[in-house]
């Protein structure tokens, strides 16, 4: 049985194959490229987008069909439809060795990315770079995990990389207006979420502007809330805090020396890519 596309009956041989053993056998699926993993993570929602059609095979590349009473036994069922969709979700894609490299090489710069947006040098307050992190993220041997998040993944690193390198969360900037009565021991609870107190106003009500890690906020957020009953407020000065010296010290030059400066950064940045065999980003 050949595939078909929906519009043109061309055969289609760029085929997406999603996996699964079930009942001792194998059952396999056709879908589109790029088109599984957003199925699986919400952002498609159509299924005709997904699969290139409704039926289950035991061998997608040779079109053999499987049997409906294998089907029944290993699914409980003979809805093709929702077998796919059964498959879809706990079914393995199939990809090339070349896909996986491909694929493995864009998580790591995807997870390197992630740091250097999160993290800063806690001497400096200034953020690293993407190659500097991936750098790093080498010299450590970090081997990226297909199966967890970018995310999940920058945290861990971010563990890892404190042992060899000075690094770590770069801080938020909140503004706590806490009410008179709460407020000295609201303050008390706060503390040992506290970094830097960076001021601190008690007039007619507390007002507290400081740095936390990041992972505090909901808890600081929830404390407050449910503490004064809604009489609290939170407020998010900064998600970062960096330095930004070079910033003003960049915007205070003539336009044509920030031209010229940009023109050698991008320079260099190529001569140092070629010679260390370092991929453009």
């Amino acid at each position: 049985m050949s595939i078909f596309t929906p519009t043109n009956q061309i055969r289609l041989t760029n085929v997406a194959v999603v996996r699964i053993r079930r009942a001792g056998k194998r059952f396999e699926i056709a879908c589109y490229r790029n088109k599984v993993m957003g199925w699986r993570s919400g952002a498609e929602k159509d299924l005709d987008e997904v699969l290139q059609t409704h039926t289950v095979f035991v061998n997608v590349s040779k079109g053999q069909v499987a049997k409906k009473e294998d089907l029944v036994k290993a699914f409980g069922t003979d809805d093709q439809t929702e077998i796919c969709k059964t498959i879809l979700a706990k079914g393995e894609l199939q990809v090339s060795d070349k896909e996986r490299h491909t694929q493995l090489e864009q998580m790591f710069r995807d997870i390197a990315t992630i740091v250097a947006d999160k993290c800063v040098n806690p001497e400096t307050k200034r953020p690293y770079t993407v190659i500097l992190i991936e750098r790093a993220m080498k010299d450590i041997h970090y081997s990226v995990k297909p199966g967890k998040s970018t995310k999940q993944q920058a945290l861990e690193v971010i563990k890892q990389l404190k042992e060899t390198m000075q690094i770590e969360r770069a801080h938020m900037r909140l503004r706590f207006v806490l009410p008179p009565k709460e407020g000295k021991r609201l303050k008390e609870k706060l503390k040992p979420m506290i970094k830097v107190i960076e001021s601190e106003d008690f007039d007619e009500q507390l007002e507290i502007v400081c740095l936390v890690d990041p992972g505090c906020f909901r808890e600081i957020d929830e404390l407050i809330r449910c503490e004064t009953k809604g009489k609290g407020t939170l407020e998010v000065l900064n998600l970062k805090d960096v330095e930004e010296v070079e910033i003003r010290e960049e915007q205070s030059r003539p336009s044509w020396l920030r031209s010229f400066h940009w023109i050698c950064i991008q320079m260099s940045t190529t001569l140092f890519r070629d010679h260390f065999g370092i991929q453009s980003l």
